[in-house]
């Protein structure tokens, strides 16, 4: 598997300036094609507003999204008419509500996801919702940059979060490319079950699927010393010099994530490096 099709969502382009620099770069080295997909989003909640003016703000707000995704386009248009990559740029509007329906159906095609953080300064709910779209309806493995990051994802040392789940296994198997190229891949297990099919060689399965691939893989089994997992996996990323985190995401569902944290949402928040994620 190769990755041949990018993808990233672009809803403002001041803060989506590193992912799109990163999409370019992915891009470039795979001799991908990249598609941009320049949203105009309707924030609107139907119905909290009195009777007889739903309709009135619902076209002044559809008209300032309409303005909004021309903007995104042709910035976008004039930043990728300098590069020598093949890309495609569209423009869709949609209600905040239908964005899960909108992104999904182009998600699904795409090899890899390029989004940046949904959380901090300059943040509104539509990039937390691409990303969530990509995901569960798409399908696609989502790369998360940071905001000070520009260029390829790399591959030299990549901290592997092994828990045995389906999403985490799921993120393996899409995440391949970047696992082959690396120099090193930390299968990383944080407090393993002792109970578990792997209690006895912890990762050991893992790590002889990989090498089968040719990704040279090791195995760092550590001990939950700090409240949260993403904590210890963050630490350990620094400790070793990561330059890329593979993880399973939404273990649990998306509603107690938002309400209660969650490894995956903690590491969208705090993750310095690139975290390449699948559901």
């Amino acid at each position: 598997m190769a990755y041949k099709t990018i993808l990233t969502i672009v809803t403002d382009t001041e803060a989506a300036g590193p992912q799109l620099e990163t999409a370019i770069a992915v891009a470039r080295r795979r001799e991908a094609h990249l598609d941009v997909l320049c949203m105009g989003v309707d924030r609107t909640q139907t119905g909290y507003y009195y009777a007889g003016a739903t309709a009135f703000v619902q076209q002044e707000t559809m008209d300032r999204a309409q303005d909004e995704a021309s903007t995104v386009n042709e910035t976008v248009r004039s930043r990728l008419s300098r590069e020598d990559i093949r890309w495609s740029a569209d423009t869709v509007v949609a209600q905040i509500g239908a964005m899960a329906t909108v992104v999904g159906a182009r998600a699904r095609f795409a090899d890899l996801v390029v989004m940046g953080r949904p959380y901090g300064a300059g943040r509104g709910p539509e990039v937390e919702a691409a990303i969530e779209a990509s995901l569960f309806e798409g399908q696609a493995p989502v790369a998360i940059v940071p905001d000070s990051y520009k260029g390829d994802i790399p591959a030299r040392r990549v901290v592997l979060a092994w828990n045995q789940s389906h999403e985490a296994m799921r993120a393996v198997r899409a995440a391949l490319p970047v696992l082959q190229s690396a120099s090193l891949v930390d299968i990383t297990i944080i407090d393993p079950p002792t109970h578990g099919t792997e209690r006895s060689d912890p990762g050991g399965q893992l790590s002889q699927m990989l090498a089968r691939h040719g990704v040279k893989a090791e195995v760092s089994v550590l001990s939950k010393t700090m409240p949260r997992v993403s904590d210890v996996l963050n630490r350990h990323v620094r400790d070793t010099n990561a330059d890329a985190v593979v993880m399973g995401a939404y273990g649990h569902s998306r509603i107690r994530e938002a309400i209660l944290g969650g490894a995956t949402r903690h590491m969208l928040e705090m993750a310095e490096v690139p975290v390449i994620m699948a559901h």
